[in-house]
Formats: C-alpha cells, structure tokens, sequence
C-alpha cells in the first residue's frame, strides 16, 4: 500500500481553501462536483425545456424535507391518523405550510415530471446511446406513482380511504392469484389500521430509498454519455484542442445561472398555489379528504388524484362492448406486423401467441372487462420503458422530421390531456366513447411508431448545434 500523502498549502492560504484540501485527501468531495456539475460540459443550445430535471431534483429535496417535519407530528394509527393530520394544520407552529408545501410538492413533481418526459418525447433524448437513462427515468417514474399512492391513505380522509379501497381492490381482478394479493397488499379484508402501516412504511422508508438510488443512477448515467440536446446532435463528436466538445459549455456558472432563474420563476408560482389556493379547485386537494375516513359512508364519485386519471381512464374506458374494438384491432396489427414488419419469424410468432391468447380472452365469458382494464392499466404505463427500441426515425430532434409528425405528437399530447380530464369526472356514455377513442389513438401512436416514425420527408441535421445568442 502507498504512503498517505497530504496536500501542502502555503502559509497565508485562505483557511477555506486549506480545509477544502483537507476534506479532499480523505473524501473526493470537489471531484465530484467538478464531474457531476462544476466542469461537466453540456450542450450549449439548452432550451426552456431543459430546467426541469433541475426542478424535480429541487421537488425532491423539498418532498424529502416536509415529509421528515411531518412525520414528527403524525400518527400512522387507523383511530389517530386523521386527527393528527387535524393537528398539524391547526396547533402545530406553521404545521399548515408544511402540510401544503408537501401536498403542492406533489403535484407539482408530477407536473414537472410529465414535461420532463415531454422534452424527452420532443428531442428523442431516449435514442442511443442514452437507452439506459430513459429506463432509469422510468423506473422514477413507476416510483413515484407507487410514492404517492401509498401517501395519498396517509390522511385517512373520505377519498383517501375510498380511493385505496378502489385501487387495491383492482389486484382482485388477477385470475387465481388476484383475491389473495389484494388481501396481501391491505393486510386484511378492508383498508384498516394494518394498510395505513404498511403504506406508512413504504411511503416514508421503502419508496424514498430506492428513489434516491435510481435518482443517483439516473444523473450518473447522463454525465457518462453527456446530455442531448435541441438537434439532437453528439457533440463529442467534435472536440476542440482542449478535449472538450466545441459547442458545449462548462455547466457552472451558465447553467447554474440558466437554472436558479428557472428556479425561481417555479418557486414564485409554487408559492402562489401554496398560500392562495393548495386545493387548486379540488384537483390537488380533493374536498372529500377534508372529512374523515368512514367505511360505511360511499363518495358519490370515486377517482384518484389527478396525476393518475390518464391511465384510470384507460381502465375504466375497457368496457365489455369496447373489447370488441380491441380485439379487432389486436387481430389487425398482428396482420400488419406480419406484412411490414422486418422482425424474424420467431418474435412473429411469439406476438401471435400472445396476440391469439388475448383475443381468446376477451371473448364473452372468459376474462371480464375489469381484468382487461387493469392490463391496459397497467400496459398504457409500461409501454413508456420500450420508446428507446420503437422510435425508428433516422432523426432524433422534432426540428428535423416531417411536419406532419408535430401533428401526430399533438394528438399524442390532447389524448392524453383528454384523458386525464375524463378520469376526474363521473361517467358518462360520451365521456366514455371520447375516453376510448383517446385510449386507441394512445396506444396506437406508441405500436405504430415503428413504421410512422420513420415515414415522410426529413430535414437535413446540421453538422453543429444551432444556437441564438438570448
């Protein structure tokens, strides 16, 4: 083993600089930031949307901060849980702020978070060699529904209650296994005392843990291959004599600067719905979570938050008359696949299987439309980690294909919006038929993407990043 050896500092060198050189010889602290952020060269083209991977980092810390305050106070007890939530926003010093700057937080982390995800949709940020960043980031995201799923009992309000009955009941549905796994996940026959500490667990150790892990996982793998950008252009591809990409910049300052302004324009408005309207109309806060949790009192109209209403709307728009539509249109695109595809025979036939069985599921008296509901539940969230491999375009960025791809993006955006409303509102026969057609073109632009994305006339990428001085 080598001899220790210890940074020597003049005399008269600043006390900071000395105790920063001794923090260094033991732990790599300014390594570290220099090959995360201080010297990390990224594009230098950065557009508005590329404030909101800073953003959610920011959500995060301030979710992770309220959750600790909050736990001081709250009692994850069936009988104590509702009046805690009672006392924090009434007798607690500033317990009210608290309580709404984490029930804000999470709403906006999913606000952030889907634009996040749009960038990402718009400039092919998941293209390679940056497949593994994207299934990280998707990994986030799954945890993140499951994080505010368990939080959303916490309260043990009207909806709160309700809302957990309704979603863990769905895991009854799973043919053999389904009554058992719910029975499972509840740790009893009725969302009790035993749910609010399981979810309590989950949501304040289990969850955070793994989040902060896939967090780091997902930063580390992006400084590894380098950002994207607007054009979709490798800027390691052209080095200057310095080693350095020519057409990037150190991130700080440029982008310190670029994002605390970013920052603080999101801390302004975040800062509004906290102090004047935290309910936002009943979308962040429902009005049902201000009464408490009574099993033997039914809300009118159960839903979930409104970050999860795109997808409970692809469930509740499987209807039995709609599986007809399905089943027709998954006999359909296996014709197509087998026509156009270039896969080989064996994934041809495999998807045929697969194809065959659903169809043989779906007929009347075999599967009901609430298991298949909770399939394409389920599968309109999973179908997201497979982009990487679905997007065929000889482009990445949205500046350099077709117009008329910006039209089918749009549809993709409007279906999804439409949904998301849908699932917030009671049903109705035209909610319903708009939620199924809203369902069809989702999943659609995602199956087809293979052969459309690679149609039409593209543009010429430049060599270099295109950049406007602001």
């Amino acid at each position: 083993m080598g001899a220790f050896k210890e940074t020597k500092f003049p005399a008269d060198a600043p006390a900071a600089k000395k105790l920063m050189g001794w923090v260094d010889d033991r732990f790599p602290a300014t390594k570290l930031w220099n090959d995360q952020w201080g010297k990390y060269y990224a594009p230098k083209n950065f557009n508005f949307w590329y404030i909101f991977g800073s953003l959610a980092m920011l959500v995060l810390v301030l979710q992770i901060v309220t959750g600790i305050f909050l736990t001081m106070h709250y009692k994850p007890d069936a009988g104590l849980a509702f009046a805690s939530v009672e006392y924090i926003m009434r007798e607690v010093p500033w317990g009210w702020l608290v309580r709404y700057m984490h029930s804000t937080g999470a709403s906006a982390f999913f606000i952030i978070v889907y634009l996040h995800m749009t960038r990402g949709l718009m400039y092919g940020s998941y293209r390679k060699p940056r497949e593994l960043i994207w299934l990280f980031g998707f990994a986030i995201f799954l945890c993140l529904m499951a994080e505010a799923f368990f939080g959303y009992l916490l309260p043990w309000g009207q909806m709160s209650y309700w809302g957990a009955q309704v979603i863990v009941n769905l895991f009854g549905a799973i043919p053999l296994i389904g009554p058992d796994l719910s029975l499972w996940i509840r740790g009893d026959y009725v969302v009790s005392d035993a749910t609010l500490n399981r979810f309590f667990a989950f949501h304040v150790i289990a969850i955070p843990l793994v989040l902060l892990g896939l967090v780091a996982a997902h930063l580390i793998a992006l400084h590894e291959v380098g950002s994207s950008n607007p054009d979709g252009i490798e800027v390691k591809e052209n080095l200057g004599p310095d080693g350095h990409p020519v057409d990037s910049i150190p991130s700080h300052p440029y982008y310190t600067v670029h994002d605390l302004f970013g920052v603080s324009v999101f801390l302004t408005i975040f800062s509004a719905v906290v102090f004047f309207a935290p309910e936002m109309g009943g979308y962040f806060l429902e009005y049902n979570n201000f009464l408490p949790g009574d099993s033997m009192k039914t809300p009118p109209h159960i839903a979930p938050t409104w970050y999860f209403t795109a997808f409970y709307s692809v469930l509740r728009a499987t209807t039995s008359d709609f599986l007809w539509v399905l089943m027709v249109g998954i006999a359909a695109y296996t014709a197509f696949l087998w026509m156009k595809s270039k896969l080989s025979s064996m994934v041809k036939i495999a998807v045929s299987v697969i194809a065959l069985a659903m169809i043989v599921g779906m007929v009347p008296g075999a599967l009901d439309a609430k298991f298949w509901g909770v399939v394409f539940f389920g599968g309109s969230v999973v179908i997201l980690a497979f982009l990487p491999w679905l997007d065929h375009s000889p482009v990445k960025s949205i500046r350099y294909r077709p117009d008329w791809h910006k039209y089918v993006y749009a549809g993709l955006a409007v279906s999804f919006v439409a949904l998301g409303y849908l699932g917030t509102q009671p049903p109705s026969p035209i909610g319903t038929i708009i939620a199924q057609i809203a369902t069809l073109y989702y999943f659609g632009f995602f199956l087809l993407m293979p052969w459309w994305s690679e149609m039409g006339t593209f543009k010429k990428v430049p060599d270099r990043v295109v950049f406007h001085a602001h």
